[in-house]
């Protein structure tokens, strides 16, 4: 049951750094893909329907951490305090962006919360790169320092900037997908940087997670016989409602929708 819960937890963590990677990639590239107000909707347009599902990934690698690993989960949680807390502000900044855009008075209140959706999606990012950088520096019980921690953060804070260009450039259309196509390269296809920026986003946190004891720190056999059997029943419907989604919106954008 160890192995399962470690299995599992290996899945959603992964599956969230590839799909909400695009999410918070494009949003981190907002004001270079989109120049004006419409060509920003365009943008944000090319998301939209996929951050909420995506979101729900990081709530079950949560989940799994919290419930099957909760002693490990105590002491990392205490201990990267301010990681977390800076990767849930930029997290409910960039949601409050997206949310509220649609609703505000004029233009000004729409670069507002453009602005959020950019500045939530960095912190995000940077937030992320700054956990990797205390596991793959075999410091997982405390906040990562000096010139690694930095430049961690960065390369995979860029990591997710490239991974969501390649996404924007699968999804738009007119001249902010001429911005995205250009930073690509013209050489080979969109899907190609986006399949190798998502393999490697997926690679990071399996290769950071090996720093943590997870099998020694597991919860009790009678808590894992519960938990994992529920949590594999549960996996199947989330990939399928992911499939779904991925699926009825694998069109390109072609005009900004209701944000």
């Amino acid at each position: 049951m160890e192995t399962l819960a470690i299995a599992l937890l290996a899945f959603f963590t992964a599956g969230w750094s590839v799909l909400a990677g695009a999410d918070v990639g494009t949003g981190m590239l907002t004001p270079w893909l989109g120049r004006d107000d419409r060509e920003r909707r365009l943008v944000l347009a090319s998301f939209a329907p996929f951050f909420l599902g995506d979101e729900v990934w990081l709530v079950a690698t949560a989940g799994v951490f919290v419930g099957c690993f909760p002693a490990l989960e105590g002491e990392l949680l205490s201990g990267q305090f301010p990681v977390l807390v800076a990767l849930l502000a930029g997290w409910i900044l960039r949601d409050v962006g997206l949310w509220s855009r649609a609703g505000g008075p004029g233009p000004r209140w729409r670069a507002g919360c453009d602005a959020a959706v950019t500045c939530g999606s960095w912190a995000v990012a940077l937030s992320w790169g700054w956990l990797l950088a205390a596991l793959l520096t075999g410091r997982p019980y405390a906040p990562a320092t000096g010139p690694t921690a930095v430049l961690t953060a960065l390369a995979v804070a860029a990591l997710f900037a490239a991974h969501g260009l390649g996404f924007a450039a699968l999804r738009l259309t007119g001249v902010p997908y001429e911005r995205a196509r250009r930073l690509v390269g013209r050489a080979g296809r969109p899907w190609q940087s986006f399949a190798l920026t998502g393999a490697l986003l997926a690679v990071l946190p399996l290769w950071a997670g090996t720093v943590l004891p997870l099998a020694e720190r597991a919860a009790a056999p009678t808590t894992l016989r519960l938990l994992v059997p529920a949590l594999l029943a549960v996996t199947p419907v989330l990939v399928a409602v992911q499939a779904w989604i991925r699926h009825a919106f694998r069109h390109r954008v072609t005009g900004p929708s209701y944000l």
